[in-house]
């Protein structure tokens, strides 16, 4: 395990990595997630074997510090991740991303593009004000003191197995400004910034999550988008087979 000040203070955001050739890969979690229980059974497979990887948990969450002045919006997440890349000495790196982790991954590519050479989004958040049905929609519905001393332990009854075991280890109140950040999104909108990128950009979507809102804008401006057969919103468990192929560039 690794660790870097991100917030002037001693906080530090924290990863553990593999070591190999370069340009590195980086993977990061989506919200109330942690970087290697999602990813790290992709960067081991024969495929994917053989390249630096790094697996960032966001601070609030995982094995990453938790200060209560930190405001972690999209656009401090995306400064602490980069704090990490800087002590890790990584430039040009492969970022794949999940959910939450997709906004700060796209926020940090026009933050600092000598960072990013390519970007795997899995059903990234590219809009403010998403659904109410999203996962971020509980969480942000409470108070920030409500969610801390009620909501969290409510939250965690009543999402999937996987989740809860990850979601449990993230702050209460981190993890609900993570969640009202989320929902207000970037400025500019993380669609609008994806779309202006230039690099490499692939988009992963789960069949069972339905049709991608703006698939043809994103299309029209170069991303790839791909739905993935039989996965809904984590992809890399759903159908791991086809989220390494698209990492490896084999789609």
């Amino acid at each position: 395990m690794r660790q870097a000040e991100f917030d002037g203070k001693g906080g530090c955001i924290r990863w553990t990595e593999t070591p190999g050739a370069q340009p590195a890969r980086v993977y990061v979690h989506g919200l109330g997630a942690m970087s290697a229980v999602y990813h790290a059974h992709i960067a081991a497979r024969p495929e994917l074997a053989g390249r630096r990887s790094l697996f960032v948990d966001l601070p609030g969450h995982g094995l990453s510090d938790r200060p209560h002045h930190f405001g972690y919006t999209l656009e401090e997440h995306a400064d602490a991740l980069a704090c990490a890349l800087d002590a890790a000495e990584v430039t040009g790196a492969e970022l794949i991303a999940h959910s939450m982790g997709g906004s700060v991954a796209v926020v940090l590519a026009r933050r600092r593009p000598d960072l990013v050479s390519r970007l795997v989004l899995t059903e990234a958040n590219l809009d403010a004000h998403p659904p109410l049905t999203a996962g971020s929609g509980g969480i942000a519905s409470y108070g920030e003191d409500e969610f801390a001393a009620h909501g969290h332990a409510r939250v965690l009854r009543n999402v999937g197995a996987v989740w809860a075991s990850t979601m449990r280890l993230a702050d209460p109140r981190a993890l609900h400004r993570s969640a009202v950040a989320l929902r207000r999104g970037s400025a500019p909108v993380m669609r609008t910034i994806l779309e202006d990128l230039t690099i490499e950009r692939i988009y992963l979507q789960g069949e069972r999550s339905g049709p991608l809102d703006g698939e043809d804008t994103l299309r029209e401006a170069g991303v790839r988008v791909v739905t993935v057969p039989g996965a809904g919103h984590n992809v890399m468990f759903d159908n791991p087979e086809a989220f390494a192929a698209a990492v490896a560039g084999r789609l």
